[in-house]
């Protein structure tokens, strides 16, 4: 079970306090940072007399706040062990005060569309598809040869010739990089990540031993990666695995540059790092081309969940044949493959995928046209980044105040994530991510109104000193 220190849960807090109760306060933002997933659900929170030391509280303080988190579910007492911080184990958590907006939550916690209309007809014809494969025992580690094939052909459409055998079917991408890290780190082993990035890839890192090293991506940009950074970074640590995603990355929306792509793969090549390149939104560029792949010495991780829908959890690992079977032999301790008829269904999209695409890009445009129209005019005092693609707006706020947001939101029937939730070390308190996923009539209508409310609320709080955030 693991445990947090009071300095790191203090650390983790942040500015919390407002001009309201502090046992709420804290209970609140303890609450926000196990939604969040910057505190794993089952981690012990420290005694109630260290926290108050750390935090410059009463013990009758803490006391209280972690009895509010008990009252809503969110902490239990276990015996030798003591508090324990977890998810409810009913339905999920609702805000603490009743919601303003009829319907129930509006989920912005995940950048994602829903289904395309293509997945429908295909899982039609997939059922009779599995029919040849019901005499098999059905354990894929490769994947099915229909889907590796698909998959192949696209890599060699983009220009990057590639053989069913170098390529692996996954749960979806956040278990093709699990896999990648599981497979290729040992504790220690450094590992280059994005700041902002994708925050389950940190954390599978960490979760194989890997030591994250941060560089900066800034939206609004040009370039958005600093490539003296770079350059410091395979120097100075000599990465084992360094993950990116370059194509409307997550959660900036910014592109990285071909001069600086070839500079990163002639990095990796000089300091021995395997380099994953995470595509999973790289086909969702609303303006301009697609971002080619890399080299073929280059790990590719795909995923359908974007570009088709999540529910599918379909991905890929593209690498030489050698690898591929290196990865399926260590797949099996933890899962023996991929479900066939998912797989089957992706199968049947991926040659239609660039006619799925041209609406799914122009329907992308609209929803992100409204939202940032919505904000321009209700919020003008926000720095809403222009991208060019993905599923996110990376939004600049004027105070440091994107977890008391996000909490203030979620009562107004919003969940979002924080800002910090992307940063490695705790950062981003004056950013929040925006996902545009949800219909244009919902941001216009529910989403806009709600921040507006919360950034009201958020407004009148007293204001806090300025800490010095330093993008790392």
């Amino acid at each position: 079970m693991p445990t947090l220190s009071a300095a790191g849960l203090a650390q983790l807090l942040g500015d919390w306090r407002d001009d309201g109760p502090a046992l709420r306060a804290l209970a609140d933002r303890i609450r926000l940072l196990l939604l969040d997933g910057r505190v794993l659900s089952g981690a012990r929170l420290p005694a109630e007399r260290e926290l108050a030391a750390a935090l410059g509280l009463s013990r009758t303080t803490v006391a209280a706040a972690y009895a509010r988190l008990r009252d809503s579910g969110h902490l239990r007492s276990v015996r030798g062990s003591g508090s324990v911080i977890a998810l409810p184990a009913t339905t999920a958590p609702g805000p603490a005060e009743p919601l303003t907006v009829p319907g129930g939550l509006v989920d912005l916690t995940r950048a994602v569309l829903p289904a395309a209309p293509v997945v429908a007809d295909a899982a039609r014809e997939a059922a009779e598809d599995l029919l040849a494969h019901l005499p098999g025992d059905g354990y894929e580690l490769l994947g099915v040869p229909a889907l590796r094939e698909a998959v192949a052909g696209r890599y060699t459409a983009r220009g990057l010739p590639t053989a069913p055998e170098e390529v692996l079917v996954t749960l979806g991408a956040q278990h093709a990089v699990g896999l990648l890290c599981r497979v290729f780190l040992s504790p220690g082993d450094r590992v280059l990540v994005e700041s902002p990035g994708y925050p389950h890839a940190v954390d599978a890192a960490r979760g194989a031993g890997g030591r994250p090293v941060a560089v900066p991506v800034t939206a609004g940009t040009p370039g958005g990666w600093d490539a003296e950074a770079f350059e410091d970074a395979f120097a100075r640590t000599r990465p084992a695995l360094a993950y990116l995603m370059p194509g409307f990355q997550n959660p900036t929306g910014a592109v990285m540059p071909a001069d600086l792509r070839r500079r990163v793969v002639e990095l990796a090549r000089r300091h021995g790092t395997r380099l994953v390149v995470d595509e999973t939104t790289n086909d969702l560029a609303v303006e301009g081309p697609v971002p080619p792949p890399f080299p073929a010495d280059t790990v590719h991780v795909g995923s359908t969940a974007k570009s088709l829908w999540g529910g599918l959890r379909i991905g890929w690992i593209r690498a030489d044949a050698a690898t591929v079977r290196h990865l399926a032999a260590h797949r099996a301790p933890w899962e023996l493959g991929t479900p066939v008829l998912e797989q089957l269904v992706v199968a049947r999209c991926l040659p239609r995928l660039d006619d799925v695409l041209v609406d799914r890009r122009a329907e992308l445009r609209r929803r992100r046209d409204a939202l940032t129209a919505e904000l321009a005019a209700a919020l003008p005092e926000w720095d809403v980044p222009h991208v060019p693609g993905g599923l996110a707006l990376w939004v600049h706020l004027p105070t440091a105040t994107s977890s008391a947001l996000a909490l203030a939101a979620h009562r107004h029937g919003v969940l979002l994530t924080a800002g910090p939730r992307f940063g490695v070390d705790g950062a981003f308190e004056r950013y929040l991510r925006l996902p545009f996923g949800a219909d244009a009539g919902t941001l216009r209508a529910v989403v806009v109104p709600a921040l507006v409310r919360a950034w009201h609320e958020t407004g009148a709080v007293a204001p806090v000193a300025r800490r010095l955030e330093v993008i790392v």
